[in-house]
């Protein structure tokens, strides 16, 4: 990442913030390439930065703006400023100083279930695409049964409970219903939300879609319960499918290799996730847990 923006860049920040930006401090952290500071104006004010990197960045931050752009809520940070071009430049609110999850309380669990009970509930803005397209991406178990080897590498279960699993682990994942009505953010984890006081705010639009509500709290889970969290179950119980369709998505993406704009942390977090996500799924389904069959560690 960039450590100082390119002069056409902080021009038209500097247009955006209506004042001169004095400092720009880098922002760690985000799996993609896009740059990311937090700005301070000559009067004080500070705003998130967020500007495209390549192709693929620059169209995952038009996509952010097709919400930022359409809605006004408590769960969104304040839209400060956009511009499209060459880069597209996004500027939010400045969040550097609310609390990033984890730790969790209970109390904090509610009120991201909340909160994603009033995203569901909001109009969705014209042209996003239904959840439905992303099945291809999700259904990972017929990808896996297809080459086991990448994620059998990760050891978290024998060749032969995956060979005695995957008929149902692929059948289940396939009958996961993803239609609805209700806006879904498809990437809810605590790197992507924080609190403001008592406020939710859920920031990284970029696979926001429609369809199921209850997806968006089956993919959160994983990394809820992999923080210290409570289990999948006991905040979704009886969602089989569901559970299928995320440990899949897991098991198919954590054993692949880290390469182009996918990095290596990524792969990891992926991982901790499939922790917690394959066996909510052989519980869910009634399957034996996962064994290891004598593999290391």
């Amino acid at each position: 990442m960039t450590h100082l923006p390119t002069p056409a860049i902080a021009d038209r920040v500097a247009r955006l913030l209506h004042t001169v930006p004095v400092t720009w401090t880098p922002v760690a952290g985000g799996y993609t390439a896009a740059s990311r500071w937090i700005v301070t104006g000559a009067d004080g004010s500070t705003a998130f930065v967020k500007a495209g990197a390549n192709p693929n960045t620059a169209e995952w931050l038009r996509a952010e703006w097709r919400i930022y752009g359409a809605i006004t809520a408590d769960w969104l940070p304040a839209l400060r400023g956009w511009e499209d071009g060459d880069p597209p430049v996004l500027m939010l609110e400045d969040l550097s100083r609310a609390h990033w999850p984890p730790p969790w309380t209970r109390t904090q669990v509610d009120g991201v279930l909340a909160a994603l009970a009033a995203v569901a509930r909001t109009a969705v803005p014209e042209g996003l695409p239904p959840a439905e397209s992303q099945r291809d991406d999700l259904a990972g178990w017929v990808k896996v049964a297809q080459d086991p080897m990448p994620f059998l590498t990760l050891g978290l279960c024998s060749a032969a409970w995956l060979d005695s699993a995957l008929p149902t682990l692929v059948a289940a994942s396939a009958a996961a219903d993803l239609r609805g009505e209700s806006l879904l953010h498809l990437d809810v984890r605590s790197d992507n939300l924080c609190f403001v006081g008592q406020r939710v705010v859920l920031v990284d639009w970029n696979w926001a879609c429609q369809g199921n509500a209850r997806l968006d709290i089956a993919a959160w889970l994983p990394s809820l319960a992999a923080e210290g969290g409570p289990l999948p179950d006991e905040i979704l119980p009886g969602e089989p499918a569901l559970a299928a369709l995320m440990s899949g998505f897991f098991a198919y993406h954590a054993g692949l290799a880290a390469e182009g704009e996918v990095s290596p942390r990524l792969r990891a977090l992926q991982l901790v996730q499939l922790r917690m996500a394959l066996p909510w799924a052989a519980r869910a389904l009634g399957l034996a847990a996962p064994d290891r069959n004598g593999l290391p560690g």
